[in-house]
């Protein structure tokens, strides 16, 4: 029955935090947290979206983040540290935590989010994520977020320094460039499709009017930052 109501997309509250072995003592909380505006709009017995928990959940896992490398990494310089914290918490990454834990079947969207293929967004995955921190936070302390956060931080940590996300990559390639008496890269838009609420670009990156990578995501900066990964690998000098 649980699979079967993840897989529906309808996991209830109390499953979810059951799944994920959440302690959760207030269930309004935690359904609070994974209520989107959309779903706010046409549902007007609930009475508020996690937008606030968001705002409160970045904050605590900016803070669990820094205190959980500190102590991981006790002979990481700071610059490194702040680099591997931001790759951490960076929207994306947050996103494929949500995936992780299939957070998209328990988020309460309003119907043209859900057709837009909202579960799967990651902007709105990102929020949800953040969100619900902020409500384990308030429901049960720092010490639940810590228990519940740190494996997913172990993993992602791990392939962040295996495969260098934790450099950025325009600043990795516009090194590479200058080194070879190259002009500075430059990124061209080649496409926005998709409706407004789920924008899809393409970009390419281009150094000396040659193609040397593409990428796209939902923001022209994410589709910037894959360009320059795609140049970095096909160039071999990252994985």
């Amino acid at each position: 029955m649980e699979q079967q109501s993840v897989s529906l997309g309808r996991e209830k509250p109390q499953d979810l935090a059951h799944r994920l072995k959440l302690p959760f003592k207030d269930w309004l909380l935690l359904s609070r947290a994974l209520t989107h505006r959309s779903y706010l709009n046409e549902h007007p017995e609930a009475l508020e979206d996690n937008e606030r928990l968001e705002f409160l959940g970045d904050a605590v896992l900016d803070f669990v983040v820094g205190a959980w490398l500190y102590n991981r990494y006790p002979e990481m310089p700071e610059g490194d540290l702040t680099r591997m914290r931001s790759a951490l918490v960076h929207t994306e990454q947050l996103a494929n935590f949500a995936r992780a834990i299939q957070l998209g079947n328990a988020m309460r969207l309003g119907r043209g989010e859900l057709q837009g293929g909202g579960r799967e967004r990651s902007a709105l995955l990102c929020d949800t994520f953040e969100a619900v921190i902020g409500a384990l936070y308030l429901d049960s302390g720092i010490d639940a977020v810590i228990d519940f956060i740190s494996p997913l931080l172990d993993e992602a940590s791990d392939d962040i320094l295996t495969h260098h996300k934790n450099e950025d990559p325009k600043s990795l390639f516009q090194e590479w460039s200058q080194a070879q008496g190259f002009s500075t890269p430059q990124y061209v838009t080649r496409s926005a499709s998709g409706p407004d609420h789920s924008k899809v670009f393409e970009v390419d990156v281009l150094v000396n009017g040659e193609v040397y990578g593409s990428g796209k995501g939902h923001s022209k900066q994410a589709a910037t930052k894959m360009a320059a990964q795609n140049a970095l690998s096909r160039l071999g000098l990252v994985e």
